[in-house]
């Protein structure tokens, strides 16, 4: 079992920035592709950016740009640097772990494990 806690979140003005945290335990993230996905209200989980490999990122168009995922394995942990935020960017959001690394990554099926997601607001 793989418990995963985001942190980082909270309400920024539009053009700010935010660092996002997901904290692992129970097992080491090494291994494991990563993803982060996001929540607005009314709307579905979407993908944000996953890391499924040690040296691929990918990202959702929206956030190409702007956003950018990192992990640390040594201190299992992931990130999400979120840059020139944008009303649209407000949601809840959600860091991921899949043990299956074929999987495709932008899928929220690939994913085994889910944090409890941290909140963003963005103001305009």
């Amino acid at each position: 079992q793989v418990q995963l806690v985001e942190s980082g979140g909270g309400l920024v003005q539009a053009g700010g920035s935010l660092r996002l945290s997901c904290a692992a335990s129970g097992r080491s993230l090494n291994g494991y592709g990563m993803g982060w996905f996001r929540q607005a209200p009314g709307k579905e989980r979407e993908f944000v950016a996953a890391i499924p490999w040690t040296t691929s990122t990918y990202y959702a168009d929206s956030v190409k740009g702007r956003f950018t995922m990192s992990r640390d394995d040594a201190k299992n942990t992931v990130y999400l640097q979120m840059n020139s935020l944008k009303p649209d960017d407000t949601a809840d959001y959600y860091c991921a772990a899949s043990s299956n690394l074929l999987r495709p990554p932008d899928k929220r099926l690939s994913y085994d494990y889910w944090g409890q997601g941290t909140q963003v607001a963005v103001s305009s």
